[in-house]
C-alpha cells in the first residue's frame, strides 16, 4: 500500500458546507458532517468504509477489500464493492453532482486497482486516539505527568462503546480485537497517571467499573487496590485482592502474579512507598471562541461575572448508595465522547434530589465555568416554564435582561451558544417530563446535565437513566442513626430495624421518623415503632415539620386523570407481591389491554414498579396512601367488591389449574355450584400429596348446577396443559394466598368464596408448593367460618387444614381436624368430604386404635367413594387405604389397592396421581420384602417429582428410597439418596423432613462403617 493524498494536518473536507467530515470508529461506526450524522447504509457498506478509514490516505486494492468484507466472496463481489463505493461517494460528497467543476470525487478516490479515502489523520478518531497516546508517552518521558494525564484523558474520552460495533467481515473482527487491546492499555496508562498526580479518590469509581468488566486483568486490580489504600479504605483494598485470588483460582487455577502479591504485602505492612503523591494541577486550555458577556444592547461588558454556583447545600447526614454515587460521578466526568445527560427517576421521597445534589457537589469542581440549578416543580400543579428557566440561566451567565430573546426556542439557542465550549454542570431537579427538559439541554459535550423526575424520561438523549429504589435495610438504619443519634439506635437495634421496615426503607419516611425522634429525646425507638404499627395511622405519623410522606405522594396523585387515578386506588387493594395484568383487569373491571395500559402509565410516573413484564407492585407506603384514597373516594363497599372480583377470578383460575393437574377430580365443580349432597372432597397420599374425594365429575350432585354452570362460571380461565398450569402457579400462587389471607381477616369479606378457594388450593400439597402458607390460610378460614356460623365453609377449610397437618406429620392435629370434618360433612350433606376424612382417621389411628378399627375406616371410605361414582376420587381413596393397610401389616392388600389405583390414574391421564400411587405401591413392595422393585418405583417417583418441581415432596421419597436400598444391600446408593434428601430439606426449610433425612444418613453411614462420621459431620 502506498501513502498518498494530503499530508497530516490538512484541514478536513467540508462536503456540503455543513462542517468538517469526521469518522468515528471507536464505537458504532458513524460519520459526521459538522453536527449532522451521515447515513452510511447497511453494515456491509459501513464495513467497506471502515476498511478504507483504517488505511486512510493509502491505496487499498479491490482484492484487499474483498478479503476484508467476506470469508468467501460471492460471485459478483467486485460489482458489489463498486456499488458500495458509489453510494458512499453520494453520502460523503452530496453536492458533487451539482458542481460541474467537481466531476471527480475528492474524498473517496479511485486509484489504479483500488480506492483511497483522503481524510486527514485528525478526521478519524482512531488515528487521533493513537496520536494522543503517543504524545502522552512523550510527555511522560520528558517529566511532564500533568501534560501526559491531560492527553490520556483526551484519548480515552474518544471512545463510545465497542469499536467497529456491529460490523461484519474478517477485517472488522481482527481490528476490533486490536483496538480493544489498545484501549485497555490506554485506560491503564490514564488511570496510572491519575494516581501519579494524586487523584486516587476520583478514579475509584472508574476503576471499579473496569475491574468488574475485566475481573482477571491484574493491572487494573493493582490500581484499584492502590487507589482504595491511598483513600484510607485499606479493608476494601484487601478485599479486592481476595476477590482477585478467588477469581483467578476458580477460572484459571492460578494464584495472583508477583506484582499483585507484592502490593498486597505492602498494604498489609503499611509500606510508605505506597503513600499518595501530592496533587498536581492539570492545566485546562482556554476555551476558544467563547462568546463575550453582553449588555443591554448586546454590547460586550468589560468584565465577566463570577461563574454561577447555584447548587443547594449538600445534606450533612447523607447516607448510603455509595456504589451508585461513584458510578454517577464517573458518568458525569467531562471530556467524554458525548455530553453526559444522567436522569434519576423514582417515586416521591425515594431521595432523587438529595442524591443529585450530593453527586453534583462531588463533581462540581470539574466544571469550573459554573453550576446551574433549578427546581422545575414537575410534581406540582404549576411546573416551571422552560422559557422562564432559560431566562434565569442566561442571567446567571451574564446576559442582561434587555438582551434576552422573547421566545423559548430563541432563548434555548442563545443558552446553547453561551455555554458552548464551557464546562458547566446543569442540575434540573423535579422535572415533569421530557418536553420540559428538552429546551434546557446544552449542545456542547463540555457540559453535563443531571435530571431528576418522578416519571421515566423517554425521548431525551440520556447517557444513563437510573430508576432509583429505596435504601437497603442497613442504609436505612445508618440514616436513622445519623439523624436521631447513633447511641439511641445502638441501644435498640431491633427496634431500629423494625422502624426502618415500617418506613418501607424510603429515605423521606426514614428521615421524617428520625426527625420526630430527634425532636423527642425522651422517646424510645420502640415507642415510635408501636405508633407506626397501625397501617391506617402510619402515614399520619410520618410527618415532622415540613417533612410529610403523604403530602409528597399527593403531588403525584393530583397529576393523574380520573381513569388513571381510579386505577392507582383500586390496584392497591390486593395484598401480596403485586398484581398481574390479568388481576389488574379484574380489579378495575376493564379489559386486560386497558388495565395494562393504565398500569404502565402509573409505572412511567413512578407510582408503580414493574419487576418483570405483566406484573406491577406498589411501595408499601404508596399502597397505604392509595388505600386511604379508596376509603376517601370510592368507599369501603367498592373496595370490598373489587377484592371479591379478584377472589372469584383466582377461584376460577385455581379450579382450572386443578382440572389439568388432577384431571377428573370433582372439586372444581363442587366450588362452582351451589352446595348440596354429592359434593367433592380431597385426600393425601403416602408421599404427602392431596387429592379429591367423591362426586360425579362434571356434576355438582343432586340439587346442584350441572356442567353448563361450571363452564360458564370459569369461562375464559383455562390452561392448555400441565406445563402451562404449573407456570401460572409458580407466578401467581403467592398472590393468590396473600389475597385469600387478606379476605379471611376482613369481617365483612366474602368468606364463602375464600373457603372454596382454600379447598381447591389443596392441590398445592400435590405440587409440593407453599404448603405452610396453605396450612396457615386454612386454619384462619376455618376459625373465621366457625365464628361466622358457616358450617359448609368451615368443613371445606378444615378439610384442607386436615391434609396440610398430616403433610407436616402432625398426627394429633390432623386426627382432630378429621373428626371435625366427618361431623361437619355429615351435618351439611357434603358427602364428597367424608371418604377423605375417614381415610385420614385410618392413617392417624395407630397406635391409639385397634387394627380392626383402622381397617373398618378404610373399608367405609372406599365404599363411600365407590357409591359416589367418581373414578379419580375412588382411585385416590383406595390408594390412601393401601397406606393404611401397610400400617396394620396387610401388605398384600396394600399392593392390590395401589396397583388398582395406579391403573385407574393411568387410564385417566393423571400424571400426578400416578406418582402418588407409584409411591404407595413402592411402600407396599417394600413391606413384602421386594426391595429392588420398591427401589425402582421410588426412583421413578423422584424423577417425576423433579419434572413437577415438587421439591417439598422429594425428601420424603428419597428417605424411603434410602430405606429400600439399604434393605436391598445397596448402602452406597442409600447414602446418596439420604444425603440428597437432607440437602433438599435444608434448602426448602422443612424441619421434619430434615430430621428424617438426618436419621437416614446416619443409618446409611453405619451400614458403610462410617458411624464415626455421622451426625457430628452433618451438624
Amino acid at each position: 500500500m502506498t501513502e498518498i493524498g494530503e499530508p497530516r494536518g490538512t484541514s478536513a473536507p467540508e462536503p456540503d458546507g455543513g462542517g468538517p467530515l469526521r469518522l468515528c470508529l471507536l464505537g458504532p461506526v458513524q460519520a459526521w458532517c459538522g453536527e449532522r450524522e451521515l447515513e452510511l447504509g447497511p453494515p456491509q457498506q459501513r464495513a467497506l468504509l471502515t476498511a478504507l478509514a483504517l488505511r486512510a490516505r493509502r491505496i487499498v486494492s479491490v482484492d484487499e477489500l474483498l478479503d476484508a468484507l467476506w470469508e468467501e466472496p460471492p460471485a459478483r463481489a467486485a460489482a458489489i464493492v463498486r456499488t458500495y463505493v458509489s453510494r458512499l461517494r453520494r453520502v460523503l460528497e452530496p453536492d458533487r453532482a451539482l458542481e460541474p467543476d467537481r466531476a471527480h470525487p475528492r474524498v473517496l478516490v479511485s486509484s489504479g486497482s483500488g480506492y483511497v479515502l483522503r481524510l486527514p489523520a485528525d478526521c478519524v478518531d482512531a488515528e487521533v486516539f493513537e496520536e494522543r497516546v503517543a504524545a502522552a508517552g512523550r510527555a511522560r518521558a520528558l517529566g511532564d505527568p500533568a501534560g501526559a494525564l491531560g492527553l490520556l484523558r483526551e484519548a480515552c474520552g474518544l471512545w463510545h462503546g465497542e469499536p467497529l460495533a456491529g460490523l461484519p467481515g474478517p477485517l472488522a473482527q481482527a481490528h476490533r480485537a486490536r483496538l480493544v487491546e489498545r484501549r485497555l492499555n490506554a485506560v491503564q496508562a490514564w488511570l496510572e497517571a491519575e494516581l501519579e498526580t494524586g487523584r486516587h479518590a476520583e478514579v475509584i469509581g472508574e476503576l471499579t467499573v473496569w475491574v468488574s468488566q475485566y475481573p482477571l486483568l491484574e493491572p487494573m486490580r493493582e490500581l484499584l487496590m492502590l487507589a482504595l489504600y491511598r483513600g484510607g479504605r485499606q479493608a476494601e483494598a484487601l478485599g479486592v485482592y481476595a476477590d482477585a485470588r478467588r477469581a483467578l483460582l476458580e477460572q484459571l487455577g492460578v494464584d495472583p502474579g508477583p506484582r499483585l502479591r507484592e502490593l498486597h504485602l505492602g498494604i498489609l505492612s503499611g509500606d510508605p512507598k505506597l503513600a499518595a503523591p501530592p496533587v498536581l494541577v492539570v492545566p485546562t486550555a482556554p476555551v476558544a471562541g467563547a462568546a463575550p458577556v453582553v449588555g443591554a444592547g448586546g454590547e460586550p461588558v468589560g468584565s465577566a461575572p463570577p461563574p454561577p454556583a447555584q447548587l443547594p447545600a449538600d445534606v450533612s447526614d447523607y447516607t448510603g448508595r455509595d456504589e451508585l454515587s461513584a458510578a454517577l460521578r464517573a458518568d458525569l466526568a467531562p471530556d467524554g465522547p458525548a455530553m453526559p445527560v444522567v436522569a434519576l427517576s423514582g417515586l416521591g421521597g425515594v431521595g432523587k434530589s438529595t442524591l443529585a445534589v450530593h453527586v453534583a457537589h462531588a463533581v462540581g469542581g470539574q466544571y469550573p465555568d459554573g453550576q446551574l440549578y433549578v427546581n422545575l416543580r414537575g410534581a406540582g400543579a404549576l411546573p416551571a416554564d422552560p422559557g422562564e428557566v432559560l431566562a434565569g440561566f442566561l442571567g446567571a451567565l451574564g446576559v442582561a435582561d434587555a438582551a434576552l430573546p422573547q421566545g423559548t426556542a430563541e432563548r434555548a439557542a442563545l443558552f446553547r451558544s453561551r455555554v458552548a465550549g464551557l464546562r458547566v454542570l446543569i442540575v434540573l431537579d423535579d422535572a415533569r417530563d421530557s418536553r420540559q427538559v428538552g429546551p434546557l439541554l446544552p449542545g456542547s459535550r463540555s457540559c453535563a446535565v443531571l435530571v431528576t423526575s418522578r416519571a421515566w424520561l423517554s425521548g431525551l438523549p440520556v447517557t444513563r437513566q437510573v430508576g432509583l429504589e429505596p435504601l437497603t435495610p442497613e442504609e436505612s438504619v445508618r440514616l436513622l442513626a445519623a439523624i436521631a443519634g447513633p447511641g439511641r439506635v445502638a441501644a435498640e437495634p431491633a427496634a431500629a430495624r423494625r422502624l426502618a421496615a415500617a418506613c418501607g426503607f424510603l429515605p423521606l419516611a426514614v428521615r421524617t421518623a428520625a426527625s420526630r425522634l430527634a425532636a423527642r429525646p425522651a422517646w424510645q425507638l420502640s415507642h415510635l415503632v408501636d405508633r407506626l404499627a397501625s397501617e391506617r395511622r402510619r402515614l399520619a405519623e410520618l410527618e415532622a415539620g415540613e417533612l410529610a410522606v403523604a403530602a409528597s405522594f399527593r403531588l403525584s396523585y393530583d397529576q393523574l386523570d380520573p381513569e388513571t387515578a381510579r386505577a392507582f386506588r383500586l390496584l392497591s387493594l390486593a395484598d401480596g407481591p403485586g398484581v398481574s395484568s390479568a388481576a389488574a383487569a379484574v380489579l378495575l373491571g376493564r379489559a386486560e389491554p386497558v388495565a395494562e395500559r393504565l398500569a404502565e402509565a402509573l409505572t412511567d410516573l413512578g407510582l408503580l414498579s414493574c419487576p418483570y413484564p405483566g406484573r406491577y407492585q406498589y411501595h408499601d407506603l404508596l399502597r397505604l396512601f392509595a388505600r386511604e384514597l379508596v376509603r376517601e373516594v370510592d368507599g369501603e363497599a367498592a373496595g370490598r367488591a373489587a377484592v371479591e372480583r379478584l377472589l372469584r377470578h383466582y377461584l376460577a383460575a385455581v379450579a382450572a389449574l386443578y382440572r389439568v393437574v388432577r384431571p377428573g377430580y370433582p372439586f372444581p365443580d363442587l366450588v362452582a355450584a351451589p352446595s348440596g349432597p354429592g359434593g367433592a372432597g380431597a385426600g393425601n397420599t403416602g408421599a404427602g400429596d392431596a387429592g379429591a374425594g367423591n362426586g360425579e365429575a362434571g356434576n355438582a350432585g343432586p340439587g346442584g348446577a350441572g356442567p353448563e354452570f361450571a363452564r360458564a362460571k370459569f369461562a375464559g380461565v383455562e390452561f392448555a396443559g400441565v406445563a402451562e398450569g404449573l407456570a401460572w402457579a409458580r407466578r401467581e400462587v403467592p398472590a393468590v394466598l396473600a389475597v385469600a389471607g387478606q379476605a379471611a381477616l376482613d369481617p365483612g369479606g366474602p368468606l364463602a368464596v375464600v373457603a372454596d378457594l382454600t379447598l381447591v388450593l389443596i392441590q398445592l400439597i400435590d405440587l409440593g408448593t407453599a404448603v405452610p402458607e396453605l396450612c396457615d390460610l386454612a386454619g384462619r378460614v376455618a376459625e373465621a367460618a366457625a365464628a361466622a356460623g358457616l358450617p359448609e365453609s368451615e368443613a371445606r377449610a378444615r378439610y384442607a387444614l386436615m391434609w396440610a397437618q398430616r403433610e407436616f406429620q402432625r398426627t394429633r392435629q390432623a386426627r382432630s381436624e378429621a373428626v371435625r370434618v366427618v361431623a361437619l360433612a355429615r351435618r351439611t350433606g357434603q358427602a364428597a368430604l367424608l371418604p377423605g376424612a375417614l381415610v385420614v382417621l385410618a392413617l392417624t389411628g395407630l397406635p391409639h386404635c385397634s387394627d380392626e378399627e383402622v381397617a373398618a375406616w378404610c373399608e367405609e371410605a372406599v365404599a363411600l367413594s365407590a357409591e359416589l361414582g367418581n373414578r379419580s376420587a375412588h382411585a385416590f381413596v383406595e390408594g390412601m387405604a393401601a397406606l393404611a393397610d401397610l400400617a396394620v401389616e396387610r401388605p398384600e392388600s396394600a399392593l392390590r389397592r395401589a396397583e388398582r389405583s395406579l391403573a385407574a390414574f393411568q387410564g385417566l391421564g393423571d400424571f400426578v396421581g400416578q406418582v402418588h400411587m407409584r409411591y404407595a405401591r413402592a411402600t407396599a413392595l417394600h413391606g413384602l420384602g421386594r426391595f429392588e422393585e420398591a427401589c425402582r418405583d421410588y426412583e421413578e417417583c423422584v424423577g417425576a417429582l423433579r419434572v413437577l418441581g415438587s421439591w417439598d415432596r422429594m425428601p420424603g421419597v428419597l428417605v424411603a428410597l434410602a430405606g429400600s436400598c439399604r434393605a436391598a444391600g445397596r448402602p452406597a446408593r442409600a447414602l446418596e439418596a439420604a444425603e440428597q434428601a437432607l440437602a433438599i430439606a435444608e434448602r426448602v426449610g422443612l424441619e421434619h423432613r430434615r430430621a428424617n433425612a438426618l436419621s437416614a444418613v446416619e443409618e446409611a453411614r453405619a451400614d458403610l462403617g462410617e458411624r464415626g462420621r455421622g451426625r457430628g459431620c452433618l451438624a
